[in-house]
């Protein structure tokens, strides 16, 4: 089997709860339909607006969330594509390879239903000073020990591409995804897992910062939060 992961933008006549409604409902079918499975949907809806200060972002419009999937074989997934164009304007899709450092076991949901808290969805590019096994030798070693070990992390999912699936699709390198308690966005002594205490906070922020510089350039970080679905087993 095989994960494929779209970066997804909702038509310009949809809002946010209408274009939940589509991806969580018809789309959710017609993927399913079209042999994928462990569907999951991450997306900008009505939950997470008041969160939208937080977002880091170059693009304009910005994307409205990820939908992933797996499927026994990526050349198969065109009715995949079909399903999701319908209810979108723009698709960029990927290839990725999935790691899980920190399953989430303590804010789960039934299938169908939000996931409490936030999910931070980052897409990541990788920077040209860094050759590809050196940069994922850093994230996947050094900074997987930092960010778990600095944040108040509940849910930690890495995937690393392994090729674009559609035209014109940014050259992301990595796509993650990190549940966090709603709390924790837009309060730093929450986010960093401080306890209330400023000089762990400092060093917190401090170890973080200088462990993604490492291997992200951080002007070219795309950050969005949003709502997670899981849509099928």
């Amino acid at each position: 089997m095989e994960k494929l992961v779209y970066v997804v933008w909702r038509r310009e006549a949809s809002e946010p709860a209408g274009f939940r409604a589509a991806i969580c409902g018809e789309v959710a079918k017609g993927l399913t339909q079209a042999g994928a499975r462990r569907i999951g949907a991450s997306l900008v809806d009505d939950a997470v607006q008041e969160k939208l200060p937080q977002r880091l972002t170059r693009l304009d419009p910005p994307p409205d969330g990820i939908v992933s999937f797996w499927l026994d074989n990526s050349d198969d997934r065109a009715p995949c594509e079909a399903t999701l164009q319908a209810a979108t304007t723009r698709l960029a899709g990927y290839l990725v390879v999935e790691s899980v450092p920190l399953v989430n076991t303590t804010r789960t949901a039934p299938i169908g239903e939000r996931t409490p808290g936030i999910n931070m969805v980052a897409l990541l590019e990788r920077p040209e000073r860094l050759g590809w096994d050196e940069w994922i030798r850093i994230w996947h070693e050094n900074h997987k020990t930092v960010a778990l070990e600095t944040q108040c992390t509940f849910r930690y999912v890495r995937n690393v591409v392994v090729r674009r699936l559609t035209e014109g699709a940014p050259a992301w390198a990595g796509i993650v995804e990190e549940g966090f308690p709603s709390e924790a966005v837009g309060d730093p002594m929450v986010w960093y897992d401080a306890g209330g205490d400023p000089a762990r906070l400092n060093a917190n922020v401090e170890r973080m910062v200088e462990s993604c510089k490492a291997f992200l350039d951080l002007d070219r970080v795309e950050s969005h939060p949003t709502s997670e679905y899981v849509l099928s087993d």
